[in-house]
């Protein structure tokens, strides 16, 4: 992370909003202090898609036990 004061913020703002682009983030002081951060967006979440996942769901095969009973297998199991 680069760090640069407001002044010359100020006279290089399109150049600082290149190196952003770029993936570089860009903290702004003032007398020393950091007042602002200029940083790339964060990538957009996809959407969930539902029917692929029932698609998936419906795929797979029931299963045999209930939760609860895993659980104490899994635990109780020669492997613990």
């Amino acid at each position: 992370m680069t760090a640069i004061t407001l002044a010359e913020a100020k006279e290089k703002l399109g150049e600082l909003i290149d190196r952003v682009a770029q993936g570089e983030t860009v903290e702004i002081t003032r007398d020393g202090l950091a007042v602002a951060q200029l940083a790339p967006p964060r990538l957009r979440k996809q959407p969930i898609d539902f029917e692929m996942l029932k698609a998936i769901r419906e795929k797979m095969p029931p299963q045999s036990e209930d939760a609860g009973t895993f659980m104490r297998r899994f635990r109780d199991d020669e492997r613990y």
